[in-house]
């Protein structure tokens, strides 16, 4: 029976066209493997079609829309996926979005749409194939915040049982997340970013603690309209997910230069896209830590772009006060002249003040230089381990439970077109103003330490 399964799930992985799944069953050849693509396919309502008259739009020219999402689904339904993750989906046509749910349901997917909030016109889709997955439940995300962004959560398990490769009939779960970040089109909406990844860290952590769930494997797809450079990406790593594309091509988190995914509006290219990893057995730092860390990052790097020296940054927190220390007034003036605070999309006054307490180490009411030193111009925190992390902990043995889990190791990732493996934009690929990434995922099975509260 179980070599019945494993014969069945090897003939379905390798009916999918990507040459990246081909190239891991040669190398796998034993592994069952699933596939995830996350691809913004750009809204027809914000596809330019002249330069020079900026309000003629694809989404007027109906033959135009229609032909290019037709060959878009065509290099889906080719690469056939075990999940596809769409961000710019137009939701707001409901012939392109009967076309998107008929041809993909008669290939064997179940589909979730979500709009964008106050009727901006896109969204998102998410795929999964019911060959692959059965979906335990479907929740949906809204920010309510500048961009009417919104993020769709699907926890899955898989079809073929995990006996396939543990020696239990456990099934295996899965969170998968899909989204689209807000583009920072100013220095005030990069808080935003952060912002919305926060929440929807939370809303991740909150749905498993509501339903008591297991450590399980968590995907993070879609444009997040920041780099390796950002802010957001170090927010993520700092929670323990990792890049899948990078970590199939061994690169580095220096390495922001090897590839691009996007050639945005303003003419530049970036790497935005990405399937993020988060397995069962990761490190991860206390959220709020995280967070913390995330902003005063932001802060310090406002700092510098002010050209302020670290003395500098101390006097210009330190304000009009006398003693040589920062006060409360004096830091939120800070953050209000930096754009962190002092807007709508800001952060509250009680994030500002979570904030200052992380800043006022000993409590006493006042940051002086050393805290300042420590927690906003060189960043360092004392370690903070969660109740997942198998790092860290003294004592014996016999003071934690260890059991196996299943999370997925990264075997191969593609971007399409291929010349943006290489940091170039084609002049001749017309699809979207984004680059398809896909990945290979092979589960794995890896030990899970509990330890006592």
């Amino acid at each position: 029976m179980r070599k019945d399964r494993r014969l069945k799930m090897k003939t379905r992985v390798s009916r999918i066209g990507s040459y990246a799944i081909a190239s891991s069953m040669r190398d796998h050849p034993h592994q069952p493997c699933i596939t995830c693509t996350t691809f913004n396919i750009l809204a027809p309502i914000y596809k330019r079609l002249s330069h020079k008259d900026q309000n003629c739009r694809e989404s007027d020219y109906r033959a135009y829309w229609l032909a290019r999402n037709d060959r878009i689904l065509d290099s889906l339904l080719h690469e056939r996926s075990s999940i596809i993750c769409l961000q710019e989906f137009w939701v707001g046509n409901e012939e392109l979005v009967n076309m998107y749910e008929k041809r993909l349901g008669d290939a064997g997917y179940l589909n979730f749409k979500l709009g964008r909030t106050n009727n901006r016109g896109d969204g998102l889709l998410t795929a999964v194939h019911k060959d692959y997955f059965r979906v335990i439940k479907y929740r949906e995300l809204l920010f309510n915040d500048c961009g009417d962004r919104v993020a769709q959560l699907l926890h899955v398990e898989l079809a073929t049982p995990a006996s396939l490769y543990r020696n239990n009939d456990t099934c295996q779960e899965i969170l998968i997340v899909n989204t689209h970040l807000l583009f920072p089109h100013d220095s005030s909406l990069c808080i935003v970013r952060l912002h919305q990844v926060y929440k929807i860290l939370q809303y991740v952590e909150s749905y498993q603690k509501e339903y008591k769930l297991s450590p399980l494997p968590i995907m993070l797809c879609g444009d997040w309209n920041g780099s390796k450079r950002g802010h957001v990406y170090k927010f993520l790593r700092s929670q323990g997910f990792v890049s899948s594309y990078d970590t199939a091509h061994q690169y580095t988190d220096a390495d922001a230069h090897k590839w691009v995914s996007h050639l945005n509006h303003r003419g530049n290219v970036c790497g935005v896209d990405f399937i993020w990893l988060l397995n069962p057995n990761r490190y991860r730092k206390l959220l709020k830590t995280s967070w913390s860390e995330a902003v005063f990052g932001m802060f310090k790097n406002q700092l510098k772009k002010a050209s302020l020296t670290e003395d500098d940054a101390f006097a210009f927190l330190k304000a009009d006060n006398d003693g040589d220390y920062i006060t409360y007034l004096g830091f939120c003036e800070a953050l209000r002249q930096l754009n962190i605070t002092g807007h709508c999309h800001g952060l509250s006054v009680e994030e500002t003040k979570d904030l200052w307490v992380q800043a006022d180490i000993d409590g006493n009411g006042v940051v002086d230089r050393e805290e300042f030193q420590q927690r906003i111009w060189k960043g360092t925190w004392s370690e903070q381990r969660d109740e997942h992390s198998n790092e860290g902990r003294d004592g014996a043995a016999a003071e934690y439970r260890q059991e196996q889990a299943v999370g997925f190791s990264v075997k191969n990732a593609v971007l399409f077109p291929s010349e943006v493996e290489k940091g170039m934009w084609p002049e001749n690929y017309s699809l979207s103003d984004h680059a398809r990434l896909t990945v290979v995922f092979s589960p794995v099975e890896m030990p899970i330490c509990h330890f006592p509260s």
